[in-house]
């Protein structure tokens, strides 16, 4: 399974090649309760066909609606969904939020086409980029962008949208917990792969929509597929996995490294990973263990909780104390 910003390039370029007027939409500020982040997108055509999500539902319909029936005819448009809108006061979202999203109008031509590609090529790439749309003028391009920041920031007319590589989360070593892990992962639109040399693991771990690879989790993390929107978790309780994981993890740019284990077993990892395995102090700063959230957990799905949310945390640039 694709992360959805992908799902959404994938059908904006098929329709565009296929000769479709395409509207392209993205989340430009929410204020209130809202079910999306700033940045979401969704994609349709004028057949009411689309991929993605601006709320979960009700403004999606009020949106295809419209487009059937004319509206949205500009290059650019701004409509703000929710208490206090204008065009649609008929639509709220719950608890009196409010939805702001950009309209793009792209009409199959090469410029579009052009800039669709781009736009597919940096989620599948290693670096971000930011899209300058001057709402005034109409110019679109590109400019390089910086790891970390807002994915939109408005100032007056000029928008910059932050696009970058998919969330990936690499899960090192299959267990029981990895299962778990990579479920709630997927739900979260991560991209996830797992990977775990033993046959006998991979034969019970058949999982819709995850990618499993047959190589040592260390291999494959040392191959360069660890970008800057990566999370590392190692999982096995099994030093052979899981510290050759952690060696190679801090040598990528992961936001979130991680393994699986108690406090005492952290204190012990952590002194085999600067005798063996050459860390500094810095790098064993990175990984975080005991991984995980503390709350207490028991089970494999709780111990996967917890894991995914500390993930999530440090996604969003929250502290422990905030929580």
């Amino acid at each position: 399974m694709q992360h959805l910003d992908l799902q959404v390039l994938d059908a904006a370029l098929e329709w565009a090649n296929d000769g479709e007027t395409i509207w392209l939409c993205s989340v430009l500020a929410t204020f209130g309760s809202s079910p999306r982040e700033p940045g979401s997108m969704l994609v349709a055509k004028a057949d009411g066909s689309h991929v993605g999500s601006l709320s979960g539902g009700c403004i999606e319909e009020d949106f295809l609606g419209r487009i059937a029936e004319g509206h949205f005819g500009d290059a650019l448009s701004v409509v703000r969904y929710g208490e206090g809108a204008d065009e649609s006061p008929q639509v709220s979202l719950p608890c009196g939020g409010i939805l702001d999203v950009l309209v793009e109008r792209l009409t199959p031509d090469a410029e579009t086409l052009t800039h669709l590609e781009v736009l597919h090529a940096t989620l599948l790439g290693q670096r971000s980029l930011v899209r300058r749309i001057d709402l005034a003028s109409g110019r679109k391009r590109f400019i390089e962008a910086g790891e970390n920041g807002p994915r939109v920031e408005r100032d007056g007319q000029v928008i910059h949208l932050r696009v970058g590589p998919a969330l990936r989360l690499i899960i090192a070593g299959i267990s029981p917990v990895s299962r778990f892990c990579a479920d709630f992962a997927r739900a979260l639109g991560f991209e996830v792969i797992v990977c775990d040399p033993r046959e006998e693991a991979r034969r019970d771990f058949p999982i819709e929509g995850i990618e499993l690879q047959s190589v040592l989790p260390s291999l494959f993390i040392g191959s360069g597929a660890a970008h800057a929107a990566t999370a590392i978790v190692a999982l096995t309780h099994d030093p052979r996995i899981d510290d050759l994981a952690m060696i190679e993890a801090v040598r990528t740019p992961a936001f979130y490294i991680g393994v699986m284990g108690s406090k005492r077993t952290s204190e012990k990892r952590a002194e085999r990973l600067k005798r063996s395995g050459g860390l500094d102090d810095d790098a064993i700063a990175r990984i975080q263990m005991p991984i995980g959230l503390h709350l207490d957990s028991k089970t494999p799905a709780e111990i996967a909780l917890a894991v995914v949310a500390d993930v999530l945390r440090v996604r969003r640039g929250k502290s422990r104390h905030e929580l």
